[in-house]
């Protein structure tokens, strides 16, 4: 287990909302700025890349079909040059960096998270497995495929978007492969206060419950941006609060000063050895666990929508028989980077 102290950072940022590139020469410009601050963990809010969508939330979907076709031309392929330009970024300060995006995979949109170890070496690609109601009208579902503990420069790191932390199972998932750094994103800038105390009393149980540190890092909209979705008084109220930028402790504490008002850094050293001096009380995976009453099954093959029974040849005449297109077989055949993202 990794003893060291990792300086680790939470960004509360707003999109750009208005141009195609605006987003990510913000992102990059923070990773630099954070650098400067001995930053070893940068993480992003819920696909802010280019930006979450807003508009769904307060928008009827039967007049939503322009800023919703707006968001696809927008979009990242992952891997793809506007990750890579994050790459390079985090290569060039030797910085893990955790971002939220939305990805396009042709004809469909889905909430991703991407982690880039400090060589910008992509680590992780992994799909929200349920978007929450409004959200549903503009992404895809993701798998299980996605739900992997990655070992980086900075130690071992999870992530989970949003209400998937009201998903026991899924964190679970996370903990029985030892996470020590839990990156959480949430859009921020929806619902009021109650969203902000959700937040809270979701990162801290999830660090004392899995004994790790929790990164999370939400969403801002600027008031000017907030009357640009809408002029409508009611909705532009629910485009207000719910931000909670905050990193936690294994034991549940609150380290440094949670951002809950603009934009900003939450920035704190983690003492990696707290991990450790946590579990040895009360190990959730391990001594704490019983298995032989309680346990969890995970279906990891990636979702294929098409499983041909004939045989597949590969370049090199290969047989792969009833390899469903889709799965890890195909996918490392014809898309070798975005199979190495899922391993």
């Amino acid at each position: 287990m990794n003893e060291a102290t990792v300086r680790a950072a939470a960004a509360q940022i707003a999109p750009d909302l208005d141009s195609a590139g605006g987003t990510l020469d913000k992102v990059c410009a923070w990773i630099d700025d954070a650098a400067e601050r001995g930053v070893q963990l940068l993480v992003f809010p819920e696909t802010l890349v280019p930006y979450y969508p807003y508009f769904s939330f307060v928008r009827a979907p039967a007049f939503s079909g322009p800023d919703h076709l707006a968001l696809y031309q927008r979009a990242v392929t992952v891997p793809g040059p506007e990750i890579e330009r994050v790459a390079e970024r985090a290569r060039r300060h030797g910085m893990v960096v955790v971002l939220g995006v939305n990805e396009r995979d042709r004809g469909t949109l889905y909430n991703t998270q991407v982690v880039l170890d400090g060589d910008g070496r992509l680590l992780l690609k992994r799909r929200k497995i349920t978007p929450t109601y409004h959200e549903r009208m503009i992404w895809g579902q993701g798998d299980a495929s996605g739900l992997q503990v990655v070992d980086s420069a900075v130690g071992r790191i999870g992530a989970l978007a949003c209400w998937e932390h009201y998903n026991p199972l899924a964190r679970y998932a996370l903990m029985t492969q030892h996470e020590e750094i839990h990156c959480a994103q949430f859009p921020g800038s929806m619902v009021g206060q109650v969203f902000a105390d959700q937040i809270e009393a979701a990162m801290r149980h999830h660090a004392a419950e899995s004994g790790c540190f929790v990164v999370n890092a939400t969403g801002w909209l600027e008031e000017h941006q907030i009357q640009a979705i809408t002029d409508d008084p009611a909705q532009q109220k629910a485009l207000r609060g719910g931000c909670m930028t905050m990193i936690v402790s294994p034991e549940g504490k609150v380290l440094g000063k949670p951002v809950t008002e603009g934009e900003g850094l939450c920035v704190a050293d983690l003492d990696m050895a707290l991990i450790l001096k946590r579990k040895r009380m009360m190990d959730s995976v391990g001594h704490y666990a019983r298995p032989e009453l309680l346990s969890l099954l995970i279906d990891r093959r990636p979702a294929a929508t098409v499983h041909d029974l004939h045989p597949i040849h590969g370049p090199e005449g290969g047989d792969t028989a009833g390899a469903p297109i889709g799965s890890d077989e195909h996918e490392q055949q014809e898309y070798p980077l975005q199979s190495a993202a899922h391993q």
